[in-house]
């Protein structure tokens, strides 16, 4: 059974990326025989649809299941019908969360846990002026 890890770097003692569609590395493990490789996500710098192209990446390793931090419903949804589990809410590092999986100590998650566009931090300050910026006099 082969599982995949949202990771901010490549290897089991990377720590866990909080996101998933964005997240820098996936690492992938054998759970049967501890062997793993280390995906680089191109989706991480994508200016749309990363979780959903991230999750067809991974769908065609043929995972299945996903360990992140968060999922977002477009990515949850590609995941889903591709028939893998998702957990979230993990941090710590891959090789913590390999262990976690394997006693049988984490849940599976049934909707996504963030919503649309959560790690893409192309958010635009809101204030006054609409962000462009006011001079007061």
């Amino acid at each position: 059974m082969k599982i995949a890890i949202s990771a901010a770097e490549p290897g089991l003692g990377a720590q866990i990326d909080p996101r998933f569609g964005r997240c820098q590395y996936f690492v992938v493990i054998d759970l049967e025989t501890m062997e793993f490789e280390s995906v680089e996500n191109a989706s991480a710098i994508a200016s749309g649809g990363a979780g959903t192209s991230a999750a067809q990446m991974i769908a065609e390793k043929g995972v299945e299941a996903v360990i992140t931090g968060n999922c977002g419903p477009n990515a949850f949804q590609v995941l889903a019908a591709a028939g893998i589990n998702v957990l979230t809410g993990l941090t710590g590092t891959v090789k913590e969360a390999i262990q976690k999986y394997k006693d049988g100590s984490l849940n599976v998650t049934v909707q996504p846990n963030v919503p649309d566009h959560f790690g893409s931090g192309g958010g635009r300050g809101g204030g006054l002026g609409g962000g462009r910026g006011m001079r007061w006099r």
